[in-house]
C-alpha cells in the first residue's frame, strides 16, 4: 500500500499524524509520504512534529520549497529527514502518478 498525505493547513497537521499512526498500525509495510506546503510548512519546526518524525522514521517527509520561501524557512531549519521538493503540487502529482493514494485530512 502506498499513501501520500497532503497537509496545507497548519491546524490539520496533528490530524495527519494521527491518521498516519493509525495506518501504520494497520499496515506496518505501508509506504507513506507526508507532503507539506502552504502555511502548514511551519509545522515542520514544531516540537510535536519533530517528535513524530523520530517515532515514525519509515515515513518520508516532503517540504514544498515554494512554501519554505514564502515563510522564510531554510533547509537548515528543517530536520535532516525532511526532503525539500521544488513544488508540493508537482510532488503530489508525481506521487499519485506512481500509484500513491491521496489523503487530505
Amino acid at each position: 500500500m502506498k499513501v501520500v498525505f497532503h497537509v496545507d493547513e497548519l491546524a490539520k497537521l496533528s490530524e495527519a499524524r494521527h491518521n498516519i499512526k493509525n495506518l501504520l498500525t494497520a499496515d506496518k509495510n505501508a509506504a507513506v509520504v507526508l507532503v507539506v506546503n502552504g502555511e502548514a510548512i511551519q509545522g515542520y519546526l514544531l516540537p510535536a512534529q519533530l517528535e513524530f518524525m523520530k517515532e515514525c522514521p519509515k515515513v518520508s517527509y516532503h517540504a514544498c520549497n515554494n512554501a519554505m520561501n514564502a515563510y522564510h524557512i531554510t533547509k537548515e531549519d528543517l530536520a535532516e529527514v525532511v526532503e525539500v521538493v521544488p513544488a508540493g503540487v508537482m510532488d503530489l502529482v508525481r506521487l499519485q502518478h506512481e500509484g500513491f493514494a491521496y489523503i487530505k485530512p
